[in-house]
């Protein structure tokens, strides 16, 4: 008897409620060992590598890779020991119902709940019905309007990533072929189906060119402006002798960018974090000339590459364990004070901000600081970051230094009590202990806080003992 088994969407983390499949590493048809990497699911800021559990065939995938979010419980694909017949798998397919508690199963049990249209409409009323081959890449609101207005989609060449068909794409099909204006009139946009940009559209109209007899060179043939500027006569007064064409505006269209699923997280804990916490500042400048030179030492005897931001990392997680009521997390009306610093590094990746962890870092050596936050910069670019290496902190470092920026003012990262925003070194006069006056390299700092676990205070002593730390490097190595 063959085994028929479901994969659905799998629950990493209380918050998860729903993953994208990024990648299927097998398609229909292929067969997996046990340990194998099966599939990429995106979820929050990391991107997860599924490895199969069991030998198996896979049979039918239901959500391909760079689709829609779906919801944890959701049905993925059929996997079986390659025995079931195809009839076999797609009444498996379509009797699969979501485990219960997950959230594929509320959303199932919603649409359920739904009077079908079988139910209202009698048999004489319904519209003419059209099969849509849900197998191609489709997004959800372009299968919509193909099913409102009876689009055959297999004629359309998708235009989305991996040939997705997009809401565009069914428009433009509904189009039909471009319908040709009277030639010398004015070619306004709501006279024409003709496929063009706006200001296409009132440049013929202008020189009284006609838009149907353009071959446009855009997206999906789209008639852009270079396209309409090619049939207008060149001018040939002492002006345009002199100086050339005369100045045409440009097409300003926007690029829309949906946000991701990483910059939807940055975006809403951001907000939160900056609408909620009562945030207050703390900025020290402090004197680096002692930790650059101690850094090529320490570079050439340990055999390492320690950067300054890993100094800076070591000099937070000693100030932290002197200082645990600042090494906090805020959960409701309990403060949670820890013995270790765990360092949450802002880094910048492909995917939007992210900020993997140092743990314990001031029990390590910056050998080993700067080995980790190396490995963790390697996997945020590469967006292989699991969620293990993204839980928690009780602190985070957020150095935009290297990018000129004198000093700035972080927003604090929830549960987190405290951010430290880290700026460029600066070549400043200073005054020396004789009241001369010398030059010397600054980093100025700006500590934020959550004011409703940490007090002024404390943050000033905490930086006081960082600051020391940095302009007397050698205690790090005590």
């Amino acid at each position: 008897m063959s085994k028929i088994r479901a994969f659905t969407m799998p629950k990493w983390g209380i918050e998860m409620t729903e993953g994208t499949i990024a990648e299927w590493m097998f398609g229909e048809g292929d067969s997996f060992k046990r340990g194998d990497l099966i599939c990429l699911i995106e979820t929050d800021k990391i991107t997860n590598e599924v490895e199969a559990e069991y030998d198996a065939t896979v049979r039918k995938i239901l959500v391909p890779g760079g689709g829609d979010a779906e919801p944890v419980g959701a049905l993925l694909a059929v996997f079986d020991d390659g025995s079931a017949s195809d009839e076999e798998i797609a009444q498996f397919a379509d009797a699969f119902v979501p485990a219960q508690g997950g959230v594929a199963e509320g959303k199932q049990k919603k649409k359920e709940g739904k009077p079908k249209e079988a139910d209202i409409v009698g048999e004489a009323d319904k519209p003419r019905a059209i099969t849509i081959d849900t197998n191609r890449p489709i997004s959800p609101e372009a299968l919509k309007l193909a099913e409102a207005e009876g689009v055959d989609i297999s004629g359309i060449e998708g235009s989305g990533r991996g040939g997705r068909i997009t809401y565009q794409d069914v428009q433009q099909a509904l189009r039909g072929p471009s319908i040709a204006s009277p030639k010398g009139t004015a070619v306004l946009p709501e006279e024409t189906d003709v496929f063009a940009s706006p200001l296409a559209r009132r440049i013929a109209a202008i020189h009284g060119i006609d838009l149907g007899s353009i071959k446009g060179t855009g997206a999906r043939g789209r008639i852009s402006k270079k396209d309409v500027l090619a049939k207008v006569p060149q001018g040939t007064g002492s002006a345009a002798a002199a100086f050339g064409a005369p100045f045409q505006a440009v097409p300003n269209e926007a690029k829309v960018i949906r946000f991701d699923k990483i910059r939807k997280v940055v975006a809403k804990r951001l907000t939160t974090a900056k609408q909620n916490i009562p945030h207050f500042y703390l900025r020290v400048s402090v004197r680096a000339d002692k930790m650059l030179e101690l850094r090529k030492t320490a570079n050439l005897v340990l055999g390492t590459k320690a950067s300054v931001n890993d100094y800076i990392v070591m000099a937070a997680a000693r100030a932290l364990a002197a200082h645990p009521d600042v090494n906090v997390q805020l959960h409701g009306e309990e403060i949670h004070s820890f013995p270790h610093a765990d360092i949450a590094v802002a880094v910048a990746s492909p995917k939007g901000l992210v900020t993997p962890i140092v743990r314990q870092a001031n029990r390590m050596r910056i050998d080993q600081i700067a080995h980790r936050t190396k490995e963790l910069i390697a996997k945020a670019g590469e967006g292989k970051l699991g969620f293990e290496e993204m839980d928690g902190g009780t602190f985070t470092v957020s150095n935009l230094g290297m990018f000129g920026i004198e000093n700035f003012d972080a927003i604090i990262n929830p549960p987190q009590g405290a951010i430290l925003a880290v700026g460029g070194a600066e070549r400043r006069a200073v005054e020396t202990d004789d009241g001369g006056i010398e030059f010397a390299t600054v980093i100025s700092f700006t500590l934020s806080v959550d004011h409703r676990a940490i007090d002024g205070a404390l943050g000033a002593q905490f930086l006081a003992t960082f600051k020391g730390l940095i302009e007397n490097p050698e205690q790090l190595f005590a």
